[in-house]
């Protein structure tokens, strides 16, 4: 998981890429320590064509606002340049994967 502070970046990641995980986490915050390795694991497992990107809320929080994200952790899952799914501090995984592989594999 690559780590951006721009919206330009991020902007341009989902213009040019079929699907994206946007990872919202912040300072100080275990729960989003502890998600992101198994979030990371199980995207590059699963779904290698996902390209992830990690966003530090606390020290971007124009960009989280540009997001609508007031929680961390968030992820964001997008595809083909649309939001397609929102999941916010609990997450489980087995959903998780569940949800986002259908549209995966309509996808790739």
């Amino acid at each position: 998981m690559i780590e951006l502070n721009t919206k330009e970046e991020i902007l341009e990641i989902l213009e040019k890429n079929k699907s994206v995980l946007l990872y919202f986490g912040a300072t100080n915050c275990g729960v989003c320590e502890v998600l992101k390795p198994k979030i990371e694991h199980e995207v590059s497992k699963n779904f290698s064509k996902i390209k992830q990107i990690y966003i530090n809320s606390t020290k971007n929080f124009e960009l989280a606002s540009y997001f609508n994200i007031f929680t961390a952790p968030t992820i964001l899952v997008f595809f083909e340049k649309k939001e397609f799914k929102r999941y916010g501090r609990n997450i489980s995984l087995n959903i998780f994967n569940d949800e986002i592989n259908r549209l995966y594999e309509m996808v790739f």
